[in-house]
Formats: C-alpha cells, sequence, structure tokens
C-alpha cells in the first residue's frame, strides 16, 4: 500500500522551529532548503503508484522521502549503507526531504526498500521523468535562459573489469559453465573433465592472465577452439539455447571470429577486424569500446550557459543542464544533436544556438536543426589543403551566390542544375593566364572553365569562411565551459566511475547525478542572490544608510553639548545648538 505525504501544505506549527535562526539560515541556503522548497512536493509519485496495491499489504516507507533519498544518494555518490545511515542521522537529509518525526518509522529505511525502489524507477524509466520534473522546476524559479546552450559528451566507466580478448573469451566460457551447472545439471555432467578443470577451477583461470606474450597467439586460438566447441555442441539443444550466457558465447564468437556452421570451421579475426560494438566484458554486455577512451560508455550532456561578460551576471544565472543521454562508447556524437534538441523541445526547454563540436555541427545535423529554429555553432570537419583553393576564396553576395573568383574576374555564366548541382562559367583567357591556375577548383571546358559544386559544398564552404571571424571565434569559445561541468559531475558526484552495470542502471545513475549538479549550481546562484540583494542599493542597506546618519546627528549631538571636552569640527553637517 502506497503511503505519500502531502509537502505542499504548510505546517500550522513549524516543526523545525527549534533549530535557531542561524542554522536554519545555513539550512535554507544550502541544497537541502532548496530541495525542501521546490524539488520534493514535484517528484512524480503518481508513476510509481501502479506498482502497489491500494488498501492491500503493508504501508510502503513515505514515498516522496524514499524517492528523494534516491536523488540525493547519487547526488553525494553514496553506498546503500552510507545513504541508509545520512537518511537516519543527517539533519540536512532530514530537512531536505520534510522529516520531522523522531521515531524510527519516519527516520530509518531498509536497505531492502532502496533497492526494490531503485529497481522499479530504473525498470520503469522514471529516471528520465525524475530529471524532466526536477530540470523544468529549477528552470522556472531562476528563470534560467535557454536560448543559449552548449552540448558535448563524456567518457564514464561502469564496474566492470578491462579485458583483453583472451580474458573475453575464458570468462564467457567460464560464466557459461557456472551458468549451466546451476541449472541445466544433466546436460553439464556430459561435458569433458579437462574442459570444466580449464575454465571452472580458480587456478586454472588465474593462469589465463599471466600468458606470456609470446604465447598469446596460441592460447588465444586455443580458448577460441574450445568456445566454438561449446556453441556447435549446444547449438541444437533448446533447453541451453535459452540460457542468458549461452546466448553471450555466440556473440563473442560472432565478435570475434570466422565462422562457417556448415563446414564447422572457425578462425580468429584480425583485431582491427573487430567491431568497437563488439562484447566488451560478459558482466556488462551493453557497454562498448571507443578507440580514443576505451571501454565503457558515453553520457552526452547539454547545458545553458551564460556568455555575459559581467562576472556578477555569471555568478547569479544558472547553468542548468537540461538533456542527459547515455549510451554505448562506440555511438558517434553525429547521432546526438538532434535527439538532444527535440527533447529539450518537448519539455520547453529548447535553445535558440547551440555551441559543439565539429561532429555535431555536419551538414545534415545543422540544416534539420535549422528546420528547428536552432543554429548550430560548430567548427566544420576536417582541414582543407593549404596549397589548394577552395569555394571560401571566391567572392559571395549574402545569399551565397558567386560574385567573383580570388582574382577578381566576374563569372559569365551561372547555371543551376537539377539535382542542386551548380555550375559558374569563367572567361578562358583570363583563366588561361591566372597564377593561381594550378591551385583553383576551376577547370578547363570545352568553351570556357568552370566551376562546379553542389549546395552542401557551398554551405561548407561559408561555415568555414565564418570561423575566422572575430563574431564566430567570441561566440564558439563559451564551448569549453562544458568541461568544467564534466570535472563538477566527477569531483562532486562521481559519474566516471559507477557501481553499476548495464544501460539502465548506468543511464539511471547519470541522470540522478545530473539533477545532484543542477541542485548544487542551484543553490550557489541562490546564495549570490541572496548576497546581492544585501549589498548597496537594497533594502537592508536602506537601512544601514539610515543607521549611519543617525549615528552621525548623535555624534554631532554630543559634541556640541561641551566644546571643552569634546570640540565640535568645524565642517560637522548636522552640529546642534543647544539653547541657553
Amino acid at each position: 500500500m502506497l503511503r505519500a505525504n502531502d509537502h505542499k501544505t504548510l505546517y500550522l506549527v513549524d516543526p523545525w522551529g527549534h533549530l535557531g535562526p542561524k542554522r536554519r539560515k545555513l539550512l535554507d541556503e544550502s541544497w537541502a532548503g532548496l530541495f525542501r522548497e521546490h524539488i520534493l512536493s514535484v517528484l512524480p509519485v503518481g508513476k510509481i503508484a501502479p506498482c502497489y496495491t491500494d488498501g492491500f499489504g503493508r504501508p510502503t516507507k513515505e514515498i516522496y522521502s524514499s524517492l528523494g533519498a534516491l536523488i540525493l544518494q547519487q547526488m553525494h555518490d553514496l553506498t546503500d549503507e552510507e545513504t541508509v545511515a545520512q537518511f537516519s542521522f543527517n539533519i540536512q537529509w532530514h530537512y531536505a526531504l520534510d522529516i520531522a518525526g523522531e521515531s524510527d518509522e519516519a527516520k530509518y529505511m531498509c536497505p531492502k526498500t532502496l533497492w526494490t525502489l531503485r529497481h522499479i524507477v530504473a525498470e520503469k524509466g522514471l529516471d528520465e521523468e525524475l530529471f524532466a520534473v526536477t530540470t523544468e522546476t529549477l528552470a522556472k524559479v531562476f528563470g534560467v535562459d535557454t536560448t543559449k546552450q552548449r552540448i558535448d559528451s563524456v567518457h564514464i566507466r561502469s564496474n566492470m573489469r578491462r579485458l583483453g580478448r583472451i580474458c573475453v573469451f575464458t570468462q564467457s566460457i567460464h560464466t557459461f559453465l557456472v551458468n549451466l551447472k546451476r541449472q541445466r545439471r544433466a546436460i553439464f555432467d556430459t561435458i569433458e573433465g579437462e574442459l570444466i578443470e580449464r575454465y571452472l577451477t580458480e587456478k586454472a583461470m588465474g593462469c589465463f592472465s599471466l600468458v606470456k606474450p609470446s604465447e598469446t597467439a596460441k592460447t588465444l586460438e586455443t580458448v577460441s577452439r574450445d568456445l566454438f566447441s561449446l556453441v556447435e555442441r549446444f547449438r541444437q539443444n533448446t533447453q541451453v539455447q535459452s540460457l542468458t550466457t549461452f546466448g553471450v558465447l555466440l556473440r563473442v564468437l560472432q565478435d570475434q571470429c570466422d565462422f562457417d556452421t556448415t563446414a564447422a570451421t572457425m578462425a580468429l579475426k584480425a583485431a582491427k577486424e573487430i567491431s568497437s560494438a563488439s562484447l566488451q566484458n560478459p558482466s556488462d554486455p551493453d557497454a562498448s569500446y571507443d578507440a580514443h577512451k576505451g571501454q565503457g560508455y558515453q553520457v552526452q550532456v547539454m547545458e545553458t550557459y551564460c556568455d555575459s561578460p559581467d562576472a556578477t551576471m555569471r555568478e547569479t544565472t544558472l547553468n542548468l543542464i537540461t538533456h542527459v543521454e547515455v549510451e554505448p562508447a562506440h555511438i558517434s556524437d553525429v547521432h546526438a544533436l538532434i535527439p538532444a534538441l527535440k527533447s529539450t523541445e518537448e519539455r520547453g526547454l529548447a535553445p535558440d544556438e547551440v555551441l559543439a563540436d565539429s561532429l555535431y555541427g555536419s551538414d545534415e545535423n545543422t540544416q534539420k536543426a535549422k528546420e528547428m529554429g536552432v543554429d548550430v555553432i560548430s567548427p566544420v570537419m576536417g582541414t582543407p589543403k593549404e596549397e589548394t583553393l577552395s569555394l571560401a576564396d571566391f567572392s559571395r553576395s549574402e545569399t551565397g551566390k558567386i560574385l567573383a573568383c580570388p582574382q577578381g574576374h566576374a563569372p559569365v555564366k551561372v547555371k543551376q542544375g537539377k539535382k542542386g548541382v551548380a555550375s559558374i562559367a569563367f572567361a578562358s583567357e583570363h583563366c588561361t593566364v591566372c597564377p593561381l591556375q594550378d591551385r583553383c577548383p576551376v577547370k578547363a571546358g570545352k568553351k570556357r572553365h568552370y566551376l562546379r559544386f553542389d549546395l552542401k559544398a557551398l554551405r561548407i564552404a561559408g561555415r568555414r569562411a565564418r570561423e575566422h571571424t572575430p563574431e564566430f571565434k567570441d561566440k564558439y569559445r563559451w564551448r569549453s565551459g562544458i568541461e568544467a561541468t564534466f570535472s563538477e559531475m566527477d569531483k562532486k558526484t562521481g559519474v566516471k566511475r559507477l557501481r553499476v552495470r548495464g544501460l539502465s542502471a548506468v543511464g539511471y545513475c547519470a541522470r540522478l547525478k545530473a539533477i545532484g549538479v543542477n541542485l548544487f549550481r542551484a543553490s550557489k546562484v541562490k546564495r549570490a542572490l541572496d548576497t546581492l540583494s544585501a549589498a548597496p542599493g537594497t533594502l537592508d542597506s536602506a537601512f544601514c544608510s539610515i543607521f549611519s546618519v543617525i549615528k552621525e546627528r548623535l555624534m554631532n549631538f554630543w559634541c556640541g553639548l561641551g566644546d571643552t571636552f569634546y570640540p565640535a569640527p568645524e565642517n560637522a553637517p548636522y552640529t546642534l545648538k543647544i539653547a541657553a
């Protein structure tokens, strides 16, 4: 049975009054006060309600505080045991989760409750709902300007070992045999004792990690043959095929080997032929490989930013993470931009312009983003050869029309083809004597010299020319700020090295950790705004000014009582005279 308190209705008697004004102020200025005031009451409890039967079973732990504890766990990078301790004794957690009672029922959470709720949230994808709700709430509370955003990806690792090819084979065979022994003992007993001894004993498995470099090829051939023989042996056995670990054997064979089941032949693939999407570790089949960063996953992050030259403005502006998506490490960044724009558009957080690396800014992406009303500010991929001229060297109008060649000669004819290919004709008498003809893309034709290109090439040339303008450099310099976000996510929430495995679990952790970063940032901005409100020119400073004037007048009054002991200064603005 689901139990949920009403956190929107105010208390008749404040249960936190015993803290005193100073400690209460500290709590209100911290992330705890922000969470309690704005986040706790909007958590999507209704999405969890179908998992419980109304009026049946023991009441759950108060569901708002339980859901909040999941966020705080990832926010502070805690283990389950540490989470239970913080839930039980940390006053910041109690204030954030609005737990006012002192009983064990209110301030104690069983680890199993934590596991169960986390499983429900991850299984139903409610981590996305949690991220969306908290992001939209913070955007409204702080009036976040989402028109300018930036996007990039960061590599993270799940809780898995880094395995070489030999270990991938041996670990897959070991896991399969252990599972077969537990689930299908009769079939397991039919396997040769030599194979079982090689892959099930701890001593034998440890030897595979001590293989000499000179024996690597031979050992790899042996373990691949053993895996192939197991696959061939049980390929037609429906009882074995139903095991997940047998599916892992098949995947390793397909990733690492070229085989023919009809002829029962198998050969190892060369290392360079193995796909980056191949299985990297049997314990985490969703992880993949990136040639630059290694095994694991990558997180696509998009956030708002403030490009004001005023430091005070930047300190009081919330840089909000608006989009988080987790994917295997081998997926290219080129596929991430449009889904990110669609996601933010659906939640009312869409940008007008996005800063991104060259992979995000492909011509196809920039055109699609333009149709969505978004300007992608990104360098063009590749570097043109310095010794050759490009379309960027030709004079063009604002609409992209070619006006003249690099030597200043205007075209004599312009023709637009049906498939978007343009043909620009130049007079041959100019081109044949041109000193740049060896470097120029204009080539001789039957009657004239021609420059042929499609609209894509023209767009890329225009973008490449804009990269050298001061306006582009001034805007694009703010893109590097997202690297600080990745550092903050790692230092404060431990996102780059997780305790879980699997795409859904990794995505759950990454999104909730992003919520934590948003909360840390929002509390910092809130403190900056509070400090600014107490600065000169505000209501508090007005009282200080009045007090200083009163103080000055009193001093002048005291000076006027007796010039013998306290002579009044000659330039005193408010000297009072006492009548005799």
